[in-house]
């Protein structure tokens, strides 16, 4: 099937073509398509995916589409995901002998050339090799960056025009400036002859994702799924992204960015760096429950920032979409992401609804008595089974997901395309802690807050498929899955913050650790959350106003009773939330000892170390 575009292969940048023809060299697609971003571009794509079965028309959602993968084929595969330098230890930190790192997969670059020059080899037989134009940021923003991606699936195009800003337009302002190459195949070549008719392919037994940040190039073979295909999204905007930002001084970070406006009309911008699947999406949408305050979003994932000519964090959102998590998504919980989803949204892996509509976790109350339910693998009359066959077999996978235009966002904030970003006051970081951590505490200063984010740790989920759901996990600066070089050296970048702080005249935010998902020894949540997160923000930005509204505590300055603001709130057992028993924080000490010492004996930085050190005699005095 042929597409509509309006960019010839021969009028790219010879940069741009050379890379288009070295690789096509390579793959040996049927036929090269360079995507022009336009509107008949996409429904060409959209009608060849619903022909070949692999997208189905949602009656029920304008313009919106429900794509089911394979079973092997549902989340970001972390142990086939690898950077590659000439040195392993610019890009892992050596464990103690006889440990497993969790800091990352290393490999030799001439290694991994040619296991993907073997795999790429004929990879696109009797595909299309599409070629992607795509900005992150702002088109024309002093951060933004522009990447080329090549890709044999349709399924890639149409998910990269949301996420993206994708089209001819970015080839206009690249020019013969420098690109981020990025290279992608499902892995599963057509013979000759060979018919189309795979729904989903992939090749998930071969499934790599490599990243070169010495040649700023992402490749990426074997699968369909999202986080391991979009390489825009956590492939560059992360993991390439944080070796630039190291490069040039700056920040990119797996965070929201939110901005508050509080019954006095003054706003104010926070960052929050949660791991995948803790509520970044529901945060960065809140509804606030107490009257006058406005929240609005600039962004619910990834944060790029940089220190601007008067000393200011400002951040800008390199995405132009939503790739949410939607199990747990619904009009109590977070009304503003449904809302955004109604149209021109492409679903992935959750449930069809018989009256052309989707189905998840979180959804019973929203879906009219009577409409029968397929689950993402096909599934039929999933309503009619049992509560506790539907439990072990449920109709939308837990990582199921919506990709959806962050434009449509009913809150979306006026400045959420600023070219300078949005200016940060403050940076919360937060994970899944059952027990031990309370609802929220500041640190002390900034070393104190580095060592904040490097402990982090939170209990993993569905979003990646090879952790075990549940497990408590070292997750720092909730990049665990996502540095683009060593641990140990991006600790030193955030420390160096503060000697450019005093140097430069730099404004550090402020840094903050919350905890939503504190439970009762009978395993229910303590603190209501959501909407009522507004009162946690509010006196945050209170501390960031100076207010003595702080009181010390092993962990950091927590909030003195009663100057969180409760009035409205049902009853909350605020003793429970922020009690610290002495005896988990012995403990939390010890793990996080044992976890600095297995993954990097003798490597962490003296100031850290440090802070660990303080961090255990404040323990021991309790």
């Amino acid at each position: 099937m042929s597409f509509p575009s309006n960019v010839p292969l021969d009028s790219l940048q010879s940069s741009v073509r050379q890379f288009v023809l070295e690789h096509a060299a390579r793959c040996k697609p049927a036929k090269i398509h360079v995507c022009d971003g336009s509107e008949e571009e996409n429904q060409s794509l959209v009608t060849f995916l619903i022909q070949k079965g692999s997208l189905v028309k949602l009656s029920k959602h304008e313009n919106s589409y429900l794509a089911r993968t394979k079973k092997a084929d549902v989340a970001r595969v972390e142990k086939r995901t690898f950077i590659c330098t000439e040195k392993k230890e610019d890009t892992v930190t050596e464990p103690r002998p006889g440990v497993k790192s969790k800091l990352g997969h290393w490999k030799d670059v001439a290694e991994m050339d040619a296991d993907l020059n073997a795999k790429f080899t004929g990879s696109m037989a009797g595909r299309t090799m599409y070629v992607l134009p795509f900005c992150m940021g702002p088109i024309g923003a002093p951060l933004a960056k522009i990447g080329i991606q090549l890709t044999d699936s349709a399924y890639v195009v149409c998910c990269m025009r949301i996420m993206t800003r994708m089209g001819a337009h970015v080839l206009k302002v690249l020019g013969d400036g420098p690109f981020i190459k990025c290279v992608h195949s499902v892995g599963q070549p057509l013979k000759p002859g060979e018919k189309d008719d795979d729904f989903w392919p992939c090749n998930p037994d071969n499934i790599t994702i490599a990243h070169f940040p010495q040649r700023n190039e992402i490749k990426s073979y074997g699968s369909g799924y999202g986080g391991n295909s979009l390489l825009g999204k956590k492939c560059f905007a992360l993991r390439i992204a944080s070796t630039l930002a190291q490069k040039e001084g700056w920040l990119a970070e797996h965070m929201l960015i939110l901005g508050l406006t509080n019954p006095r009309g003054q706003k104010r911008y926070i960052a929050a760096a949660f791991p995948s699947a803790c509520g970044k999406t529901n945060l960065a949408m809140l509804e606030p429950t107490i009257p006058g305050w406005k929240v609005e979003c600039v962004g619910d994932d990834i944060a790029w920032m940089k220190f601007d000519k008067d000393g200011r964090l400002r951040a800008i959102n390199p995405e132009n979409g939503f790739f949410g998590v939607a199990p747990g998504t619904n009009y109590k919980s977070n009304p503003r992401a449904m809302d955004t989803i109604q149209t021109n949204t492409i679903f992935t892996n959750v449930a069809l609804t018989g009256d052309g509509g989707v189905y998840w976790d979180g959804l019973e109350d929203e879906v009219p008595e009577g409409v029968s339910i397929t689950t993402w693998k096909g599934q039929e009359n999933w309503q009619e089974l049992s509560k506790q066959d539907k439990k072990a077999n449920p109709a939308a996978h837990p990582n199921s997901r919506f990709c959806t235009p962050i434009s449509q966002c009913p809150i979306i904030d006026p400045r959420w395309e600023d070219p300078e970003g949005v200016p940060i006051d403050a940076i919360l970081f937060g994970g899944r802690r059952p027990k031990t951590i309370p609802l929220v505490y500041e640190a002390f200063d900034w070393d104190h807050s580095v060592f904040v984010g490097a402990s982090m740790r939170s209990e993993a989920t569905a979003a990646a498929s090879d952790v075990k759901k549940g497990e408590l996990l070292n997750d720092p600066f909730a990049m665990r899955p996502f540095f683009g070089y060593s641990f140990v050296q991006y600790m030193k970048h955030w420390l160096g913050l503060k000697e450019r702080g005093e140097s430069d005249g730099l404004k550090l935010p402020k840094i903050f650790h919350v905890n939503w998902f504190r439970k009762t020894p009978e395993g229910k949540f303590i603190w209501p959350g959501f909407g009522e997160n507004i009162r946690v923000l509010d006196w945050i930005l209170r501390r960031c106003d100076g207010e003595d509204v702080a009181q010390l505590s092993p962990l950091g300055l927590v909030p003195k009773p009663g100057t969180i603001n409760t009035e409205g709130l049902a009853p909350v057992d605020m003793d429970t939330l922020f009690e610290l028993p002495k005896a988990e924080l012995e403990q939390e000490v010890k793990d996080i000892e044992r976890y600095f010492d297995e993954q990097l004996p003798g490597q962490l930085p003296p100031r850290i170390a440090k802070q660990l050190d303080d961090f255990r005699e404040r323990v021991a005095k309790m």
